[in-house]
């Protein structure tokens, strides 16, 4: 893979499409597989000089090291070059610290004959994530190619994902966008919070129904920062039912984190084919 040098650190440049996390570009970096202008270089806060040549070879994928579990999966559709699912509530995308097994890749190692590996061993096929209390659509890449072409498409914001979402509150308008930074929170690194610094987000709703306490809306993500949704919505004083992060003790209870992924578009990297996948949410959700 090919990139040209603009002066920002070798991380950000080889992460900047969405095809590699930045912490997966730095350990590649770190491990020998970049060169610029021909010459190795293993520090992922090098800067290189503008127009300059920077070449990252993969290394072979190797066998993930999460195994297959036979746990129920549905499956949308699915062809040679990648597949759609749809992640229950409580499920974890890919193993991690606390969560070794029981998420998504392991139940795709089980019910998918390929996964790219560009993610690297623990996150085969995952082009992109939902929280763990979050359920809904997720599109997987079934070889290297397609990923890198889905990534560049959610990079470029050519997919369209809706989402239903329920909270807390009346809400003064029937629509409305939520344009606000979002940065990872400097009193709690677990957490996400609006950050002039921070990188641009933005968040469209819809109300489809008002209740006494609580309103159900249709949110169009336009970017997908990280809890993106969740911060937004708790910045205009509506969090998310459910949510024990962003919402508060007072809230109208809820079963779980009242946010499902119900609708993805996108266009086949293979066949050009505007395709679009919808999933409706558990019944709590009143529709």
């Amino acid at each position: 893979m090919e990139y040209t040098g603009d002066g920002t650190r070798l991380d950000v440049l080889l992460s900047r499409d969405g095809t590699l996390s930045r912490s997966r570009a730095a350990d590649l970096v770190r491990s020998g597989m970049v060169t610029v202008d021909g010459k190795p270089e293993t520090k992922p806060s090098a800067k290189p000089a503008q127009g300059t040549r920077v070449c990252l070879t993969l290394p072979p994928v190797q066998p993930a090291e999460a195994q297959p579990q036979d746990i129920p999966l549905q499956v949308l559709y699915q062809d040679e070059h990648l597949a759609v699912v749809v992640k229950p509530c409580g499920m974890v995308v890919h193993p991690a610290a606390g969560n070794p097994d029981g998420t998504l890749v392991n139940a795709l190692l089980y019910h998918l004959d390929s996964l790219s590996g560009i993610g690297g061993a623990m996150r085969p096929g995952i082009v992109h994530r939902l929280d763990k209390d979050t359920s809904g659509i997720l599109l997987v890449a079934k070889d290297d190619k397609t990923h890198r072409a889905l990534s560049e498409a959610l990079s470029a914001r050519q997919m369209e994902k809706h989402y239903y979402a329920v909270v807390e509150g009346t809400m003064k308008e029937t629509s409305g966008v939520i344009d606000a930074p979002i940065a990872r929170s400097k009193k709690d690194r677990k957490k996400m919070a609006i950050d002039p610094a921070g990188r641009p987000s933005r968040t469209e709703w819809t109300l489809v129904r008002q209740e006494r306490d609580r309103a159900l809306l249709d949110i169009h993500l336009i970017t997908g920062r990280t809890h993106q949704i969740r911060v937004h919505m708790s910045s205009i004083h509506h969090p998310v039912l459910g949510d024990v992060i962003y919402g508060h003790r007072n809230m109208p209870s809820a079963p779980r984190l009242m946010l499902h992924s119900y609708r993805l578009s996108f266009t086949h990297p293979a066949t050009g084919e505007r395709m679009t996948f919808e999933a409706p949410p558990d019944d709590c959700f009143g529709l």
